[in-house]
């Protein structure tokens, strides 16, 4: 080998250690910049739709069931139809306090798909997941006494969301028997099965004359 030719591969070796240098050095800054992420390389170079909402008013911080967080996560997302880098990339900034730490917390690179999030963060908040109440504790939400039709029956059917399986029969009753509106009860005595739509366009007769009088 000629020593022109060995000087110009060693000429070409150094501008390759150098290419090598300057690439290893600019994803090291990009990681910088970023800061430590579980996200795969991946998913941090999906882009957002332009125009794309953050949904940044959803917070979740641990304190509450992680399924409602997720069913509203997930039915905003499939609204936008957001792809699943897409749904990766905007779920932390849905998170607060404990749950944006735990998350930042997990080793890099480890989320590869939105599926990875799903299970971790259900296996993460599972202690405050929220059973479901059992129909015959809607006996117990009666009518108080400084409390208005309207009143309770907002409340009575806050209470029934969170019972699951509940059959208009067993809310009727059970409405029935917290009301203290006596003309409304003897109303709903009237027939044996009413549905919660039925009852609140009812209602409305008999609320617009409690509050006139």
């Amino acid at each position: 080998m000629s020593a022109a030719l060995s000087h110009d591969l060693e000429l070409q070796r150094d501008e390759d250690d150098d290419h090598r240098d300057r690439e290893s050095k600019r994803t090291s800054n990009e990681h910088v910049i970023m800061g430590a992420t579980p996200f795969t390389e991946k998913i941090l170079r999906a882009k957002l739709p332009k125009g794309f909402d953050k949904h940044t008013n959803m917070k979740y911080d641990g304190t509450k069931d992680p399924q409602e967080h997720l069913r509203a996560f997930e039915a905003k997302m499939n609204l936008e139809g957001s792809t699943d880098a897409v749904r990766c990339r905007v779920f932390p900034v849905t998170l607060a306090g404990p749950a944006i730490k735990w998350f930042n917390a997990l080793p890099n690179g480890s989320i590869t798909t939105f599926h990875n999030i799903l299970r971790k963060f259900m296996a993460q908040f599972t202690t405050r997941i929220t059973e479901a109440k059992h129909p015959i504790s809607l006996l117990g939400v009666t009518q108080r006494q400084d409390e208005s039709t309207r009143e309770y029956l907002d409340r009575f059917n806050d209470e029934c969301l969170t019972v699951d399986g509940l059959m208009d029969s067993v809310a009727s009753l059970c409405l029935t028997n917290g009301l203290m509106n006596e003309d409304f009860r003897k109303h709903l005595t009237t027939k044996p099965i009413w549905t919660m739509h039925e009852i609140q366009s009812v209602a409305k007769e008999y609320i617009n004359d409690e509050e006139v009088s």
